[in-house]
Order: C-alpha cells, then sequence, then structure tokens
C-alpha cells in the first residue's frame, strides 16, 4: 500500500472518528432527556423582564446537566428571546424541547377568589395567585376613569368581581384581569338573571349588595333563600334593613380595622352614623358589605315568599335561625338567644 493510500485512509478514520464525536456531542446536548424530577411535570414561572441568569436559577434544580442546556439554549438565541408567564416542563424532556416549552408555552393558571370584605382584600388574595402585585391590582380596581365608564363607584366595586374560579395568564396585568372579570360579570348577569333583578326592582349591584348581608346572616345555603325573603319583604314595605352585619361593617370602617373580631353587636353600635348601618338608615347600604357566593346572588333573585319579617339565630339548631312574622314573637326567640350569649360569656 502506498503511502498516500495509508494518508487518505487514516485521514477517513480520522474523519469518522470526528464525525462521531460530533454526532454524540449533538445528541447529548439535544436529544437526551435532561429532567431531574420524578413527577409527570414540573412548573417553572417566569416574570416579566426576567434575565437568564433569574430564569436559570428556577430551572436548574429542574435539570441533569445545566451547562448542556445552556449550550442549547443560546444556540436557539433564547437568552435575547425571554418570555414571562407559567410554563410546564414534562418528564423525559431533552434540552432542545425545553427551550421550545419556556420559550412558546405560556400556560394559563387556574386562579379562585370568594367572601373577600373589600377591594384591599380581593387585591391581596389575588396577589398571591398572580404576577401582578396588589397595590396595582388595587389601582386598576379603583380607576375612576373605568368605573365611570362601567357604572360603578367606589363604593359598589367589589359587586364586579363574581366569586368563581377562573382561568388567567400568570403574567396577565392588572388592568387586563380586571377587563375580563367585567366579561365574567357581563356573562354573569345573563337574561334571565336580569330579568329577575328588574321584577325585584333592584340593580345587578343592588342584588349583590342584598347578596352580601344575607351571605353574612347565614352560611346554610338552604336557609338563603328564606333569609332573602325576609329582606324583601322588608325593603316592600319601607322597613328598616336592621341586619347586624351591615352594622359589624360600618363599626370596622369607622375604626380602619378589618382586623377585628365582632361577634356580638351591642346597642351602642346601632347608633353608629355610616350608611351602611342599617339600624339608621332605610333601603341597602352604599354597596356589598362583602362578596357574596353565587349561591347567595342566587338566592336573592330566587327568594322564598313568606310573611316572616323577623329572624335571630336558633340556639337549638345551631347554624340556622328561628323566623317570626310578628315583633312579639321575635322578641321571645331574641330573648332565648340572648340567653345564650350571656351565659356563653360572649360580649363583643
Amino acid at each position: 500500500m502506498s503511502n498516500l493510500k495509508k494518508v487518505l485512509i487514516a485521514a477517513l478514520l480520522l474523519g469518522l472518528v470526528g464525525m462521531g464525536g460530533f454526532a454524540y456531542y449533538v445528541y447529548n446536548h439535544i436529544f437526551v432527556p435532561n429532567t431531574a424530577f420524578n413527577n409527570a411535570e414540573a412548573h417553572i414561572y417566569i416574570p416579566t423582564n426576567a434575565s437568564f441568569s433569574e430564569v436559570m436559577e428556577d430551572l436548574s434544580p429542574l435539570l441533569i446537566d445545566s451547562s448542556t442546556f445552556v449550550t442549547v439554549a443560546n444556540k436557539k438565541e433564547y437568552p435575547s428571546n425571554i418570555k414571562s408567564g407559567h410554563f410546564i416542563i414534562k418528564k423525559g424532556m431533552n434540552n432542545n424541547e425545553i427551550v421550545n416549552a419556556i420559550r412558546t408555552g405560556n400556560v394559563p393558571i387556574l386562579i379562585k377568589f370568594n367572601n373577600q370584605e373589600r377591594l384591599e382584600n380581593l387585591a391581596g388574595s389575588l396577589s398571591n395567585q398572580i404576577e401582578t402585585d396588589s397595590l396595582s391590582l388595587l389601582n386598576a380596581f379603583k380607576e375612576p376613569s373605568f368605573l365611570k365608564e362601567k357604572k360603578f363607584n367606589l363604593d359598589n366595586a367589589l359587586a364586579m368581581y363574581i366569586p368563581n374560579t377562573y382561568e388567567v395568564y400568570w403574567n396577565v396585568s392588572a388592568e387586563d384581569f380586571r377587563n375580563k372579570m367585567f366579561t365574567e360579570y357581563q356573562n354573569f348577569w345573563n337574561a334571565g338573571r336580569v330579568g329577575k333583578a328588574k321584577k325585584l326592582n333592584l340593580t345587578e349591584a343592588e342584588v349583590i349588595s342584598l347578596a352580601a348581608i344575607v351571605q353574612k346572616e347565614t352560611a346554610k345555603i338552604d336557609e338563603r333563600e328564606r333569609v332573602a325573603g325576609v329582606y324583601i319583604n322588608r325593603l316592600k314595605k319601607g322597613m328598616l334593613l336592621q341586619a347586624d352585619p351591615t352594622v359589624i361593617y360600618a363599626k370596622k370602617l369607622l375604626d380602619n380595622d378589618f382586623n377585628q373580631q365582632i361577634k356580638r353587636v351591642l346597642y351602642k353600635d346601632l347608633e353608629l352614623d355610616s350608611p351602611y348601618n342599617t339600624y339608621k338608615y332605610i333601603g341597602l347600604p352604599p354597596g356589598p358589605i362583602t362578596m357574596p357566593d353565587i349561591s347567595s346572588i342566587d338566592a336573592v333573585l330566587n327568594y322564598k315568599k313568606h310573611d316572616y319579617l323577623f329572624f335571630v339565630a336558633d340556639v337549638s339548631n345551631f347554624g340556622y335561625h328561628k323566623f317570626a312574622k310578628t315583633l312579639a314573637q321575635h322578641n321571645r326567640n331574641k330573648q332565648e338567644y340572648v340567653r345564650w350569649l350571656s351565659k356563653q360569656k360572649v360580649n363583643r
């Protein structure tokens, strides 16, 4: 064999070895699974304007080999095209698949909220579920131009947020979230519900204000239509609603302390000068005293027709109430409840 042939064969063998090495390098970096977790999938949340190093800080614990991922990410120019959001990485994904997942696979999340007393509480609850901070949310909720356009005000703006579970993007802006909730509000108030509200001569927001009182009065869903019926009867007769939960709300508002626990309304509380004090001012309060469940809203719209005008807690059947048609009957029921409170030493 001539020297030339030997050189050519050697060069060919070296080329094959080099190609094999390159193929192994490519395969090892791109196509080998690179997930270090045992669950079927892992979730990663990438903040708005995150740097590549910040992404890697969260992603590295999920990877077997971070260095090979960085190589592939750089080749695919991911560091200059980072997207914020919630992304899912599935077990067994390779580096190429992982980059694709966190670049284009922003997956919505489910958020839920209920029974918040104020917009401040709602904003705080939501900020624990999505990226947007509570102050940005609160500012969006209270934006004057938005409230005016949608025919709300600061007193009844809470009525726009119907408690439920919703699908949103984790990195949704405060304004986009608020706008979505208004769309959900419109969807909730379908023709059937709007028609029932009109028959009650109440606006949608007023129905929710009344539902909030019902919500606070009873935790028993099967009793809510009956409680709603009492308040509807009082409204029709032009009577004061005399709802203890509104007095409690008034006190919290006047004290600027919504963390205080009030289990018993005192006679002096009934004199509080607040539009939320339904012992002092006739009609509904200016806005909801809490965020009522859908069951409470529908309880108002489908209130039970009866002749009851009064009710008080039933100490023989906790959670439920005793109803009365006359003040004399109510006072007898009330005395039983007051004696029980005193026996339990509930002073506040």
